[in-house]
This record gives C-alpha cells, structure tokens and sequence, in this order.
C-alpha cells in the first residue's frame, strides 16, 4: 500500500510540500542556498514555522539574491529584526548575511554540494520515519566543510535536513508515491 511520509500528513502545507517539492534534486546554486539559509532559520524550532514564512523571507531577503545580501549591514540588520514576517533572530540574520558572502566566494555552490554525494542523488530505502537518521558522516562531514567556508547555522542536522529536502538524497519512505519519481529524477541535467 502506498502512504506519504508520515511527517506530510498533517496539515495541507506540508502535505503540498512533500507532493511538490521535498526530496526533488534541486541543481541550482542560488536555490540551494536559499533552502540552506532556511533550514538554519528553522533551527529550533518547526519547518511549517518557515513554510508558512517562506514568501515573507523572500521579500525581507531580496529573493534571496547572495550579492545584494552580502552588502548588507546593521541598518539593514536592525530592519529584519522589526520584520514581524519572518523569524527575527540577529544571529541567524547576521548568519545569512556572512553565508552569503561565503557562498559569493566559492565557484559553483551547486558542483561542491553535489560532489557529496558524487553528482547524484543517493537513494535509500526506508521503511519506516524511525529508519531515517537525524544526520550522518556526511551531512557532518559536509557541516565543517561548509563551516570552514565561513558558513553559520549549518550543524549535521541541518545539513542533512536540507540534503533530504534539495534531493542529494532520497529519503522519502519506500511506500511513499513520492519516492519512485524521486528516484527517477536522480541524473542531473543536461
């Protein structure tokens, strides 16, 4: 029989989440850092927290724009701190300012996340959510790296949490009717 995870369960924007967009490859550079800066935003506390803000982090944050955001300031601190749209915490606003300068200094923040998992996304098989690990030697390995680069808020946890979200891995259950198309999106484009 076939079930979504049991974490999209319930409430519909979860649910729309998981059907549409958890665990499909994301390949773009831009996007997967905008999903690293939300997963470390959601540090603490839910994800439906940051799903039902997403468009206001949008808007506060440029659309996410790393070269706009890495100008940034206390002035422009201060104004997110009064945004009542979105979580208002000066160290993970201070954090996404200076990952967005990391992220403007390396190349192709696409090729270093895939080359984790090399160029394709793993694909697991578990049966149950109690199967799936809150992180691994990868996602920590992967957490220095990162932390070495001059990226904040992006612990083993977070990094697997997003890694599970961007697709570098297939964690949706074995009985989800996500995790075949999933599995079927694991070759990057052309």
């Amino acid at each position: 029989m076939s079930d979504r995870c049991g974490w999209a369960k319930s409430e519909p924007i979860y649910t729309n989440y998981h059907d549409t967009e958890w665990g499909v490859p994301e390949w773009d550079s831009r996007a997967l850092w905008e999903k690293l800066i939300l997963d470390g935003f959601q540090a603490g506390l839910s994800w439906i927290t940051i799903l039902k803000k997403r468009d206001n982090f949008r808007a506060a944050f440029a659309g996410f724009d790393p070269v706009e955001i890495a100008t940034w300031g206390e002035k422009d601190i201060a104004r997110l701190l009064q945004n009542e749209g979105i979580i208002r915490h000066r160290g993970k606003i201070q954090a996404t300012i200076g990952n967005a300068q990391a992220y403007l200094k390396i190349d192709d923040f696409s090729a270093l996340c895939w080359s984790y998992v090399d160029g394709k996304p793993l694909q697991t098989n578990r049966a149950t959510l109690a199967d799936v690990p809150g992180y691994t030697e990868m996602s920590t390995q992967f957490s220095k790296d990162l932390k070495k680069l001059g990226f904040k808020f992006c612990g083993p946890t977070i990094v697997y949490a997003w890694m599970q979200a961007c697709g570098l891995i297939n964690d949706h259950l074995t009985n989800c009717p996500q995790y075949e198309p999933c599995r079927a999106l694991a070759s990057p484009p052309r």
